[in-house]
C-alpha cells in the first residue's frame, strides 16, 4: 500500500496558508528547475524570482499583523525547533546525566554536560519531543517531580564543577496528575527555585516556545532570561486562565490578550532581559538560522557574566528579583 504523501497544508496554521501555499508552488518549480537543469527556460526563473518575492512579501506582511494569539499558536507550531534542534545544531561533546537518585529519571527534563563554541557547560532543558512516541515518552514536556529534583542534583554538580548552567524552557506547565502530586510536586519546585536562586555560577535561560506556570519557572531563576520573540511566559496557560475565570477554556484567546502575553510586555515589565528575534515567518521557517540566533546571544550573555566576581553574581541575581512587581502609589485626589 502507497504511503499518503506530505501535505504541508495540513500542518500549517489558519493565518500561514496563504505562505504555504506559496511555498508549495515554489517547490514544485524548483524541482522542475533541478530535473531541467541547463536546459530549464528562462520564463521558469522568472517565475521563481516572482513567487519568492510574492512570498516574502507575504511573509513580512504576517509577520507585522500577528496577534498575541496568533503567537502563542507559533510557539507551539507542530515544527517548532525543540530542544533537540538546538543542541544538534549548537553542542558538542554532550553527555546526559540520568535520575534524581531518589525515584527515577524523567525524560521530560534533559540535563547534560555539554560545550558551546569553547565553553563547557551543564544545560537543563524541557524536552518535548520531535515524533509522537518521543512526545508521550517526554510527556509533551510537562515534567514530574523527579525531573525537578534531577535538574537539581545537576545545578549542585555545576556549582561545584564552576560550570555555568543554559536552560532552555519550553512547556505549558509542569504535570498536574495524582502520581506528581503524591511524589511532592510543589515542593520539588519549591526547592527548584531556592536552589536555582543561590547558585553562584552564571545561568542564562531561554524560552524557546511555552514557558507555563511554575513548570517553567522551576527551570527559570536565572541571571539572564531571553525570550523568543514567538514565544510566551506566564503564570498559566490562555486555556487555563479561560477556564478558571469564565469557565469556559474555548475563550483562550481573550485571556491571552488580558494576561499580556505579548514578549514585548514581558521586556516592559523588567522579566525578560531580551527578546530574540526569529526568522522571518517564525522559527520553523529556517531552524538553522534560529539556532544561530539562539546561540549567540547565549555566549554574548555567558562572556558578560563570566566577567563578575561571585559576590557581584549574587547580588545582581537578587536585585533582579527583587525588583519584579514594584510598584508605586499615586496621592489621593483631595476630596471636594
Amino acid at each position: 500500500m502507497a504511503r499518503s504523501k506530505h501535505d504541508p497544508l495540513k500542518q500549517a496554521l489558519s493565518f500561514e496558508k496563504p505562505v504555504v501555499e506559496l511555498d508549495i508552488q515554489l517547490k514544485e518549480l524548483t524541482d522542475e528547475l533541478a530535473e531541467k537543469g541547463d536546459d530549464a527556460p528562462a520564463e521558469l526563473l522568472a517565475e521563481i524570482e516572482k513567487l519568492e518575492g510574492e512570498r516574502d512579501e507575504r511573509l513580512a506582511a504576517m509577520q507585522e499583523e500577528l496577534t498575541v494569539w496568533q503567537r502563542i499558536q507559533l510557539s507551539r507550531h507542530i515544527d517548532r525547533p525543540v530542544t533537540g534542534d538546538y543542541t544538534d545544531a549548537l553542542l558538542t561533546d554532550l553527555v546526559e546525566l540520568h535520575g534524581d537518585r531518589t525515584f527515577g529519571d524523567d525524560r521530560a527534563i534533559l540535563t547534560a554536560l555539554a560545550t558551546l563554541g569553547d565553553r563547557k557547560l551543564l544545560l537543563v532543558a524541557h524536552r518535548k519531543g520531535r515524533t509522537t512516541k518521543e512526545r508521550i515518552a517526554c510527556n509533551w514536556g510537562c515534567a514530574h517531580p523527579e525531573g525537578y529534583r534531577k535538574a537539581q542534583r545537576a545545578m549542585k554538580l555545576a556549582e561545584r564543577l564552576g560550570l555555568p548552567v543554559l536552560t532552555l524552557i519550553n512547556t505549558p506547565g509542569a504535570y498536574p496528575g495524582l502520581e506528581a502530586e503524591e511524589r511532592g510536586q510543589a515542593g520539588a519546585i519549591a526547592w527548584a527555585i531556592l536552589e536555582m536562586a543561590a547558585l553562584r555560577v552564571p545561568v542564562v535561560s531561554v524560552v524557546i516556545g511555552e514557558g507555563g506556570s511554575g513548570g517553567a519557572l522551576g527551570i527559570g531563576v536565572c541571571d539572564r532570561l531571553m525570550v523568543l520573540e514567538n514565544s510566551y511566559y506566564s503564570v498559566i496557560t490562555p486555556e487555563g486562565c479561560a477556564s478558571i475565570l469564565w469557565k469556559d477554556g474555548s475563550r483562550a484567546e481573550e485571556a491571552a490578550s488580558a494576561l499580556k502575553l505579548s514578549t514585548t510586555s514581558l521586556a516592559d515589565l523588567g522579566v525578560a532581559d531580551e527578546i530574540l528575534p526569529e526568522p522571518l515567518g517564525g522559527a520553523h521557517r529556517d531552524k538553522a538560522r534560529a539556532a544561530e540566533i539562539l546561540g549567540e546571544a547565549v555566549e554574548r550573555h555567558f562572556a558578560e557574566l563570566s566577567a563578575m566576581s561571585v559576590d557581584e553574581l549574587m547580588a545582581a541575581r537578587r536585585a533582579k528579583y527583587r525588583k519584579l512587581g514594584q510598584y508605586g502609589e499615586g496621592r489621593r485626589p483631595a476630596r471636594r
